[in-house]
């Protein structure tokens, strides 16, 4: 994976480079980004960047705080030309024998101990298939079911193993840990490896949230936040890779929120009409009664997990339009015709004030949804939350 393969993130992938080229590289380095921003494959490509530097032939500065920079020349490989070297080629493939990886696994089996090792085939395909995947997905793709992922003890004590042995090709070894918010207390088993490691040793932690990583690893790492991408980044890499239309590419943009994860996932139901679901919930909400209410909330309940907050983000980017539009006016709001009109409509039926609360409610729905709530329940506690946030205001949203 090269950098140009990675999404945006122009600033970070500078950044990465210029730490290689001037020996300012720390031994252990958390990107820290949210789901869909790219973490996870800016980390692979700056891992594989690093261990197909070409070995040195004699003494050379050390790639962590050496004293001489490594000139662009015979010791120092840019971003771009990095594929031109002979072990690129397996580095790319997570086949390199000095390219590490760890994440949450499951067991098998009553009674198995697994390590990520054991996974290293379907991690491969995986991050072919979807480098931008968050865990849910992985541990989906192993098939976890409802079984809990972990990055276990015998993981770690499997780490200090393999990144005690001398590399094998390279000059530098590289461990790419996915996930530390699923390492326990068993963690510490890594502080001294991470504060002291043997020389040329680097570690990729890449995490989601900051706070669910043990204090005591977060602490010894070099902080590389990854932001969330722009739209026009999200929307130009759904039609050079997805092969979306232009008018498609830039409505998903403009509801991904920087989530390149949830902008794939939108597109594949890009012809579902959340405008018609969302008038009929609204209807429902404000004038249709109980019975109505009741209808739209077994609909919306068989719909999946997936579905339910894509349609809830849906109506979270129409709130957030509307509100734009009162304080830019609607010619000066880039929208299709019916959005912009529906977006509209929204004004006359709530406040900015309740707008906001709206927003908030959804929000924490989406949130629930996440964690296996019961859609069913959900849907019906939200219909009310909604009625009473806007009962004054009663306006049907006629098509």
């Amino acid at each position: 994976m090269l950098f140009k393969d990675i999404i945006g993130q122009t600033l970070v992938k500078q950044h990465l480079a210029e730490m290689v080229q001037q020996n300012r590289l720390s031994h252990a380095l958390l990107f820290l980004g949210k789901e869909g921003s790219g973490a996870l494959p800016m980390a692979l490509a700056f891992a594989q960047f690093v261990i197909c530097q070409p070995n040195a032939s004699e003494p050379v500065a050390d790639l962590f705080g050496g004293f001489t920079p490594m000139e662009a020349g015979p010791s120092y490989i840019s971003p771009d030309d990095i594929h031109t070297q002979a072990a690129f080629t397996r580095a790319a493939q997570l086949m390199h024998p000095d390219l590490h990886f760890s994440y949450p696994v499951i067991s098998r089996k009553p009674g198995d101990k697994p390590i990520s090792t054991d996974y290293i085939s379907e991690w491969r395909e995986f991050i072919q298939q979807y480098p931008y995947g968050n865990v849910y997905d992985w541990l989906q793709f192993i098939g976890a079911e409802n079984k809990q992922g972990n990055i276990t003890a015998n993981e770690c004590n499997d780490i200090i193993h393999k990144l005690s042995l001398k590399s094998f090709e390279s000059d530098y070894k590289a461990l790419v840990l996915w996930m530390p918010e699923y390492l326990g207390k068993e963690g510490n088993k890594l502080l001294k490896l991470i504060e002291e490691p043997p020389p040329n040793t680097l570690f990729i932690l890449v995490a989601e949230s900051e706070e669910q990583i043990l204090p005591t690893i977060l602490s010894r790492c070099q902080l590389v936040k990854i932001p969330m991408l722009e739209d026009a980044e999200i929307e130009q890499a759904l039609i050079d890779r997805a092969k979306a239309n232009p008018e498609t590419a830039r409505q998903i943009a403009a509801i991904a929120e920087g989530n390149y994860r949830e902008a794939l996932q939108l597109l594949q139901h890009a012809e579902e009409d959340w405008q018609s679901l969302l008038r009929d919930w609204l209807n429902a909400t404000l004038k249709g009664g109980p019975l109505a209410q009741i209808k739209f909330t077994a609909e919306i309940s068989e719909l999946g997990r997936e579905k339910q907050k894509q349609f809830l983000r849906y109506f979270n980017h129409l709130l957030e339009m509307s509100i734009r539009i009162r304080v830019m006016g609607a010619e000066n709001v880039a929208a299709g015709d019916q959005e912009r009109d529906f977006a509209g409509r929204l004004n006359k039926i709530a406040s900015v004030s309740q707008q906001q609360a709206i927003i908030e409610e959804l929000d924490r729905a989406s949130y629930y949804i996440e964690r296996n709530a019961n859609a069913k329940m959900l849907f019906q506690a939200l219909t009310l939350k909604l009625y009473h946030i806007i009962q004054n205001k009663t306006l049907i949203l006629n098509g």
